[in-house]
Formats: C-alpha cells, sequence, structure tokens
C-alpha cells in the first residue's frame, strides 16, 4: 500500500549540521543570482535534462517511465525537474534547504499551473515517512551537498522495496584536476584520490567519494547498482555553467557522472 505524504515539520537549523547551516546560507545567498543565470538554459531544456550540459532525460532514460510514480527530487532548487515530472504524470514531492530556492519553485510552479508537496529541509535528515517513494533523484542537487553517509541511509529509508535511486554529480577524476585558484580543471592530478569526502569550494561545501567507498555504501544500505553513466556533451554542446574548455575536457576524460541504484526486495 502506498505511504501517504503527510506535511513535515517546519524546518529547525539548530538540528542542521555545520556544512549543512554554511550550505544553506550559501544558496539562500546565492538563489536569486543562480535562476538569473541559469534558469534559461533549465527552460531551455523542459526541465527533463541531465548535467551541466543538459544531457535529454529522453536519450539517457535514468528514470524510465515515471507517469503515477511517487518521485522525491532531493535538493530540488527552482523544481524545473519536479514540474516537468508533474507534467509526464509523475507524483513528484520537491525538497530543498533552501528557503529562497523554493520561493522560486513556488513561482514556477504557478506559472505553470501545477502542484505538489514542497519540503524545506536537509537530505540528510528527510520529515517523511520511510517507504514513501518510488523513486529518489537528484541532479547535482542535495546529493553534491550533503554527506553521503547521511543521505543514502536516509535515501534507502524513504524508498519502497524495489524502488530506484539515480542522482548525477561531478567524478573523482574532475575533483583531482581542479587547481586550488581557478574554476577550470587541467590535465594533471592535483589532489589525492584516497580520502575524498568533504570539498569546502567557495562558500560552499561539497562531497566526493572514490568509486570504491560509493559501492560499499550502497551495498552496506542495500541498493544493487545498475550503472555508472558517465556523461560526454555533445562536440557543439553549450552551456551556462562552463566555457569552451571545460567542454573540450569533458569530451576527453568524464567530468560527470550519473549512479543508478536500486533498493533490493
Amino acid at each position: 500500500m502506498d505511504t501517504p505524504i503527510i506535511p513535515p515539520l517546519p524546518l529547525d537549523p539548530e538540528r542542521l549540521s555545520d556544512h549543512a547551516r554554511v550550505n544553506r546560507e550559501s544558496w539562500n545567498a546565492d538563489s536569486d543570482g543562480y535562476q538569473t543565470e541559469h534558469g534559461g538554459q533549465l527552460a531551455a531544456s523542459g526541465g527533463l535534462a541531465w548535467g551541466v550540459w543538459q544531457i535529454p532525460e529522453s536519450e539517457l532514460r535514468v528514470l524510465g517511465d515515471v507517469a503515477g510514480r511517487d518521485i522525491l527530487e532531493l535538493g530540488c532548487g527552482a523544481a524545473q525537474w519536479s514540474i516537468a515530472l508533474a507534467k509526464a504524470g509523475a507524483r513528484p514531492v520537491g525538497l530543498d534547504l533552501s528557503e529562497v530556492q523554493l520561493a522560486h519553485a513556488r513561482r514556477l510552479m504557478s506559472e505553470a499551473w501545477v502542484d505538489f508537496p514542497l519540503v524545506h529541509a536537509s537530505a540528510e535528515s528527510v520529515p517523511l515517512p520511510e517507504g514513501s517513494f518510488d523513486v529518489v533523484f537528484s541532479d547535482y542537487g542535495a546529493t553534491t551537498f550533503a554527506d553521503p553517509h547521511l543521505w543514502v541511509p536516509e535515501t534507502a529509508r524513504l524508498l519502497r522495496h524495489g524502488g530506484l535511486l539515480a542522482f548525477s554529480g561531478s567524478t573523482p577524476l574532475i575533483q583531482m584536476c581542479y587547481p586550488d585558484e581557478g574554476d577550470h580543471p587541467g590535465d594533471r592530478l592535483l589532489r589525492d584520490y584516497f580520502g575524498m569526502r568533504a570539498l569546502p569550494y567557495e562558500g560552499y561545501v561539497d562531497f566526493m567519494l572514490p568509486c570504491g567507498e560509493w559501492i560499499a555504501l550502497f551495498h552496506a544500505n542495500g541498493f544493487e547498482i545498475e550503472d555508472l553513466v558517465e556523461l560526454r556533451p555533445a562536440a557543439d554542446a553549450s552551456s551556462s555553467y562552463r566555457d569552451e574548455s571545460d567542454r573540450e575536457w569533458a569530451r576527453r576524460w568524464p567530468a560527470e557522472q550519473i549512479w543508478r541504484v536500486r533498493k533490493r526486495d
């Protein structure tokens, strides 16, 4: 039987982790500028596209048939994805740590004439019942900014048996190639692979794990790995997030990836 989505309690800032408080403050400060800078590209893709190069879901088929599915988006931002999923017949719930991002989500939902629950919370502690969702996903959302050792078990709790977890983000390889100063990767390894976890970056705390640690974490929480999709932009791809040098890097080496794992029956 489907578990009903009950209204969550208001976010309690005192219960947030230290990095969640940092990320909440940063996203609240940057959300308006982020939507101004990138909202046009997200609108152009119709909401259903992955990563900084906006590779269409219709091409990748990560989520599959969403009609009639209960879907939680972790780190929904202005909810472009969830709005598109609602139009496709899904029953989405959008979660974000930033109340300013959720204000943008409510505006876009009103403009699109769709309605679904929005939850102000951290992906590390979601105030919703266990077994509520068929799919939990994130496209460079909360799964980038929350501690995997907290949000992966929480996702396992929220998913029904056989449910899908899918999330995109950067790769360990590109993280190892960023210089201390600058926003563009080079062609040399500059950071250690082992020991990756919290990565402070321009006012935010990002998270990254080595591939083996991701796999061990999935298995420990009852997930079977279905796919690891390494994204490669088209030769003429453009992005409001990245420039041509980044595109050429990402055509040589994997800069982005999508994990697709399923909760065991």
